[in-house]
């Protein structure tokens, strides 16, 4: 009997593919509805939703940190797990694991602390006003007290999709969600708790999907398991995930850097209206981009594990496919946004005036994502391959250098427009350089050479 990680080097590449992708799409689809749905009832609650819904999209920046720092862990451990089952090595892998589970566990206690405790003036610098400050601060309250649970769910996941359980893991993921949406109306509106009811329906749902990744990963059906004598923060591991982890860590991290940016602006130069409709579009962007991140992550470990055992061909064959495929979503997903605004901005706000501000912005801010695709896919294939310093520089090319800046200078020339055009500009400049790096260091990597 083939073992399911041992299928990854084996079974016919696009049969392989698609049972890897789809339940990968499925569990990245799922999981943004955490934070989708939430928003989407936030919006039409009666007599303050928009007030609601800007305060609540205030807290995201905080949000990507957290879950920022369990890409680090999961991100950067999985693919090396992954390697090393290719190699044979279970034991190596269930190190790597063990630590992981150490570092996720640091990182639960430093945040909750900290956020905690200076969870105002920060929620005022990412642009929260006085209208809406007290609903940003209800929300990240009861969210924080379930930062754990995040950091597990999230975290761990991946080594359940990264020794070919991709199912499994949609299962996760699906647990969680299923119940979130289930508990968000009642709360919000059955139980009168608004935002609170928000946030504490997606604490409950994430200790669920926590519960179920630590029983999967710690019985019998798992190829690695957790064992308590693995737990630790062993210095050469740490320093192993934190190297291929650091890539995934920035890219989520700078989107906190990024919020804060075009909130900050979007309020200097319009008002709570404008960052209502950065809220909207934050949301929009995850609908785009997570369900293509959902294929490329589905197919990495299969890139991870054949670059292990030496089938370079095999991993050839595979960057083919799901670039093409992550193209293809961008350019749809995007698409509807260009042409089609009305179709995302009613989803989440029956305000008028909100809707049709959001429709007027929202081509302008999408039109690079429609080829981003690309982009995502040359990352991943980086990440899989444990080239970390690549994937390093694509990370920090398009927020930090790119967009951060674009966002502060712009507005002093275009005014409000000039925060909605810097994503635009930011998205093409990043994808061509992006296939720049990969055309002159695929060669090397792909013919088992280690670039420079």
């Amino acid at each position: 009997m083939v073992k399911n990680d041992e299928r990854l080097g084996s079974a016919p590449l696009g049969r392989l593919m698609v049972s890897m992708a789809l339940p990968a799409v499925a569990a990245q689809v799922i999981n943004v509805l955490y934070n989708i749905v939430d928003r989407i009832y936030i919006g039409h609650i009666p007599g303050y939703g928009e007030l609601a819904l800007t305060g609540v999209g205030v807290t995201a920046p905080i949000l990507m940190v957290i879950s920022a720092f369990s890409a680090f862990a999961g991100m950067g451990g999985a693919p090396q797990a992954s390697i090393q089952l290719g190699k044979k090595n279970y034991e190596g892998a269930e190190k790597i694991l063990g630590t992981s589970v150490a570092m996720l566990l640091l990182f639960s206690v430093v945040l909750t602390v900290v956020f905690q405790a200076f969870k105002t003036p920060i929620l005022y610098a990412f642009g929260a006003s006085d209208n809406t400050i007290v609903h940003a601060r209800e929300y990240i309250t009861i969210y924080l007290a379930g930062t754990v649970f995040v950091q597990f769910a999230l975290g761990l996941n991946t080594y359940i999709s990264g020794q070919g359980n991709a199912k499994i893991a949609m299962l996760s993921v699906l647990l969680g969600a299923v119940t979130n949406i289930i508990l968000d109306p009642v709360l919000i509106f059955g139980f009168h708790m608004g935002v609170r009811g928000a946030a504490l329906a997606t604490v409950i749902s994430q200790a669920l999907s926590a519960a179920w990744v630590l029983r999967f990963l710690t019985g019998s059906n798992s190829v690695i398991r957790i064992r308590r004598k693995q737990i630790r923060l062993d210095k050469k591991t740490v320093l192993g995930i934190g190297a291929l982890g650091i890539s995934p860590f920035i890219m989520q991290s700078t989107e906190s850097l990024v919020m804060i940016t075009l909130n900050t602006g979007l309020q200097k130069y319009g008002g709570d209206m404008y960052v209502g409709t950065m809220s909207i579009m934050a949301s929009v962007m995850q609908l785009i981009t997570i369900p293509v991140q959902g294929v490329a992550q589905g197919v990495q470990p299969i890139m991870s594990y054949n670059y292990g055992a030496g089938n370079l061909k095999r991993v050839k064959d595979t960057f083919l496919r799901m670039v093409l495929v992550c193209l293809a979503g961008t350019m749809v997903f995007a698409g509807i946004a260009v042409l089609r605004p009305e179709f995302y901005a009613r989803l989440f706000s029956s305000n008028e005036e909100l809707t049709m501000l959001t429709c007027r912005y929202m081509p302008v801010y999408f039109l690079g994502i429609t080829i981003f695709g690309i982009q995502m896919g040359c990352q991943t294939t980086f990440l899989a391959l444990g080239q970390a310093k690549v994937s390093l520089v694509i990370a920090l090319l398009r927020k930090i250098v790119l967009l951060v800046p674009l966002a502060v200078l712009l507005p002093r020339f275009m005014g409000v427009d000039g925060v909605y055009r810097a994503e635009p500009v930011a998205d093409f400049t990043s994808v061509a350089v992006t296939m720049l790096l990969f055309f002159f260091t695929a060669r090397k990597i792909l013919s088992g050479e280690q670039p420079r």
